[in-house]
């Protein structure tokens, strides 16, 4: 417990990134991904499966750097993920030393861990910039009241084949502290939205579990405790950060769709 809240504390530079968001906030989410990416490939050969690394790297460098130098352009994001679908399989073509599992795994870490946290960037730029704030609230509040609530009074497994720690009731929790938090923020910072803001903090709760369970289903297939030991107890880029980047894309969405 002391270590988790050592290495949580550690992470309060990530608010100030949050607050002047633009160039900082930009690399900050490449620097998530790409030691993310750094992690997950790694945790892909523990599975003998060999991603290409040069080009994980590579369609990352294309992707923030673009960004840095001309910023959000729509078709430019549809030609990068073309290519990178492109790439990807034709990694595959060695078929004497390469499998199409070697094709999926790159694939696979270019829109997952790559293009994922690009989402923080990007509601940067829509109308609602204030936003970005919305998805390390849903994230982190979900995670901790699931933690104290399941501590208290978890008592029905939710996927004990993924994750044996996590309750139905511990889950419950992280919902309504994500939907409250998102609430408090929502009424103090845009109280014009605050019936929305509630409603990301649901939303954004229940895609945060879904990351952290999709993050330990992997990491159970690779037959890893952690993705990496950068962080004093909560492991690599990816321990932590695993239900940010699966939050931002839905929060980004939820404001291209729902907000006016």
């Amino acid at each position: 417990m002391k270590t988790r809240i050592i290495s949580a504390l550690c992470m309060l530079p990530l608010l100030i990134v949050l607050y002047f968001g633009g160039i900082p906030l930009l690399i900050a989410a490449a620097l998530i991904a790409m030691i993310g990416a750094d992690e997950f490939t790694k945790g892909f050969q523990a599975l003998g499966v060999r991603p290409s690394r040069k080009i994980v790297f590579l369609m990352g460098i294309i992707l923030y750097g673009v960004h840095l130098l001309i910023g959000f352009q729509p078709m430019l994001l549809l030609g990068w993920i073309v290519l990178s679908v492109a790439v990807s399989l034709i990694y595959g073509w060695d078929i004497k030393n390469r499998g199409p599992y070697d094709a999926l795994a790159t694939l696979t870490t270019i829109l997952y861990v790559i293009l994922f946290p690009y989402h923080m960037v990007l509601i940067d730029n829509t109308d609602y910039p204030i936003m970005v704030w919305m998805v390390i609230i849903a994230a982190f509040a979900a995670d901790i009241m699931a933690y104290f609530t399941g501590m208290a009074f978890g008592k029905h497994k939710m996927c004990p084949n993924l994750s044996p720690k996590k309750t139905v009731e511990g889950a419950v929790g992280g919902l309504l502290g994500s939907a409250i938090a998102a609430g408090i923020f929502g009424y103090f910072f845009m109280p014009e939205h605050l019936i929305e803001s509630i409603a990301i903090g649901l939303f954004g709760g229940l895609v945060s579990m879904a990351g952290d369970l999709t993050a330990s289903a992997f990491k159970r297939q690779m037959g890893i405790k952690d993705y990496g030991k950068l962080i004093p107890g909560h492991g690599g880029i990816l321990d932590r950060f695993d239900s940010v980047i699966f939050v931002a894309p839905a929060i980004y969405y939820f404001i291209i769709f729902i907000l006016p």
